[in-house]
């Protein structure tokens, strides 16, 4: 025998139209929630994803390139590895940028997820680079890595190019450069680290090395250093 079919199970098995469209309005706000979630997450692990391979790049492409420029300006016999500039101070300082990135993505991987400030880093080491290659560029080889001491027939005072807006755009685009990996890595601590120790350490050789500045190019100089600023805060 056929067993009799209830009204409120066949209500059930075959909804109402409008009852239907009703729950299924309200599951879409959920849906959208959950693709908004999911959308998010996989965002966010895409900033970190890229952000150490980033770092990297910024580094390895930073020193190779200043170590070809030297050699084009200046010839492979005349320039050493320390053209690479890398020192013991420099090893140390990016051993505790990526042992703050490991200890901060392992205990607060949420820090890592800002995009838009990694990507302010990403711009800023763009910038840096920009800015730096410019200076060497527009010099050639009145650009050194190590401070004359003694002047010589190649030594020249550049004040065209980017030398018309900083005294030392070298050091203006290294500042942003280091600062701008910090941000990148969203490292909160060595962001203040990076800052602090490479501003001190300009804030000292900037003087030191325009003692010889004066000494080779006299009143020239010092007219072009009172119209044109060093290119790092509160260094004039």
């Amino acid at each position: 025998m056929r067993s009799p079919i209830s009204p409120g199970r066949a209500a059930e098995s075959n909804p109402n139209p409008g009852i239907l469209l009703l729950r299924l309005g309200g599951g879409i706000p959920a849906l959208l929630r959950l693709l908004q979630g999911e959308m998010a997450e996989a965002a966010m692990a895409y900033t970190a994803s890229r952000q150490l391979p980033q770092f990297i790049f910024a580094v390895a492409f930073f020193h190779s390139s200043e170590y070809a420029l030297a050699v084009f300006y200046h010839g492979r016999s005349n320039v050493t590895f320390s053209s690479l500039l890398i020192s013991k101070q420099y090893v140390v300082a990016m051993v505790c940028a990526l042992l703050e990135y490991a200890i901060e993505i392992l205990l607060f991987p949420r820090l890592k997820e800002y995009w838009w400030v990694s990507n302010i880093g990403l711009v800023m080491i763009l910038i840096g680079e920009l800015i730096r290659k410019a200076a060497v560029i527009t010099a050639g080889q009145s650009f050194t890595h190590l401070i004359r001491k003694y002047h010589d027939d190649h030594h020249e005072l550049i004040t065209h190019g980017i030398y018309r807006f900083v005294r030392h755009p070298g050091y203006t685009g290294f500042f942003i450069w280091a600062t701008g990996t910090q941000i990148m890595l969203c490292n909160p601590v060595c962001i203040i680290a990076f800052i602090v120790v490479v501003w001190r350490f300009f804030s000292t050789r900037i003087p030191y090395e325009e003692f010889f500045l004066r000494q080779f190019f006299g009143f020239q100089y010092v007219e072009y250093a009172k119209r044109v600023p060093s290119g790092l805060p509160f260094i004039r």
